[in-house]
């Protein structure tokens, strides 16, 4: 039997019947996504009607084995796509078929059975092995033993050794492993790519052990020629592990929502962008830590500093913010300019992704603030291009 599904849109409120809800779910929903989705119950104020909203938040949440919350974004699919691929810097020509998806669901389940496709094909090629440092009790001379030990204990007749093994039980590997048990998990998988991941996670059993990986464990890693193919699978494997969210329990089904903040991919996708496309005589710093006062645990983090290549001087303070009122908060607007004033740069920018009704261009005491837009309503590339030169325009 297909789940009951409720549809809710970024920032937008839905009204459903009293009896389209239970309070033991409306709970449910408090208590494990009450930062992601507004839930207000019935009353006279609202018609006598559950009234939800999605607090800026895309995926969908498997709550029970009856009930899917599908949050479905404001942006367009082909742009949220393409916000993915700069933040995750995969490269979707590559990897056929997904920018044609109708729908996030849909997006989900190809990705997966992508990822699960690479494994397989990396199976039959064999996995990757590389030499590992290990250490036992052995019966016979491995490598080099502990001598010391030996000494103080003539009567084992076990010797302690040191020794390299050459296994497929990597890192490389497990990142891959632990990936497939996640989305094979998940209930979110279609029976399309359900038999691709079981069987790509099939072919990793018994040479690879099934080991927690974060999503940061996929960045920043080096790669050979042995393993280059490998890339692009762990830029897949990273974006599933940064967008599930906790585990939780129905009955006899583990289950693992999949939600993407739209705030940070916004923010991730803007660094992204503006790294590949700065002119060369700019720098791109992103989350600096800033440290203030005495305390040396006192800090704040800037979303983006943009610097003169030459002398690493701060020429710009970038703050993304994914919303679009009529003009910037006064908050904001403090934030912003005070993060200018402690690093000494002369311009704090706010980046909307919509063009803002009363645009700020503001001077004081020798720093300027703006609002820029970074929209997201048409092509990518050409709002970037507008929002570079409108930063650059004095």
């Amino acid at each position: 039997m297909q789940p009951t599904t409720i549809d809710l849109i970024e920032y937008e409120t839905a009204s459903f019947e009293r009896d389209a809800l239970s309070d033991e779910l409306a709970q449910l929903i408090f208590a494990e996504h009450g930062k992601r989705i507004s839930v207000e119950p019935p009353s006279f104020r609202n018609d006598h009607k559950w009234q939800m909203t999605s607090l800026g938040w895309v995926g969908f949440i498997p709550l029970t084995t009856e009930l899917l919350i599908n949050l479905r974004p404001k942006v367009a699919l082909r742009n949220l796509f393409g916000m993915l691929e700069y933040a995750y810097t995969l490269d979707f020509t590559i990897l056929p078929g997904l920018v044609e998806c109708a729908t996030l669901e849909e997006f989900y389940d190809r990705l997966a059975h992508l990822l699960a496709q690479r494994v397989l094909a990396r199976e039959r090629q064999g996995l990757y092995r590389a030499y590992v440092p290990r250490s036992d009790s052995l019966a016979y001379v491995r490598g080099s033993i502990d001598v010391r030990r030996a000494v103080s204990r003539p009567w084992d007749v076990q010797l302690d050794c040191r020794f390299e093994e050459h296994t497929a039980d990597v890192e490389e590997n497990q990142i891959l492993a632990w990936t497939l048990h996640r989305i094979g998990r998940s209930g979110l998988c279609s029976e399309r790519s359900l038999p691709s991941i079981r069987k790509a996670w099939r072919g990793m059993t018994g040479a690879v052990s099934l080991t927690p990986v974060s999503a940061a464990g996929c960045t920043n890693r080096t790669y050979t020629r042995l393993n280059y193919d490998y890339k692009t699978s762990h830029g897949l494997c990273r974006f599933f592990l940064e967008n599930s969210g906790p585990t939780y329990v129905s009955g006899e089904h583990t289950m693992f929502p999949f939600l993407i903040d739209m705030a940070r991919l916004y923010e991730k996708f803007v660094a992204a962008w503006l790294e590949q496309n700065l002119p060369a005589h700019l720098t791109l710093q992103a989350q600096e830590r800033v440290h203030y006062g005495h305390d040396a645990s006192a800090h704040f983090r800037i979303d983006l500093i943009v610097a003169d290549a030459a002398t690493g001087a701060p020429l710009y303070v970038l703050d993304t913010k994914y919303k679009a009122p009529s003009t910037p908060a006064t908050d904001d607007v403090a934030q912003v300019r005070n993060y200018a004033h402690t690093i000494g740069c002369p311009e704090a920018i706010l980046i909307y992704p919509r063009p803002l009704v009363e645009p700020l261009d503001w001077s004081r005491r020798g720093i300027r603030v703006r609002s820029i837009a970074f929209s997201l309503d048409g092509n990518l590339d050409q709002a970037g291009q507008s929002f570079l030169q409108a930063m650059l325009r004095a």
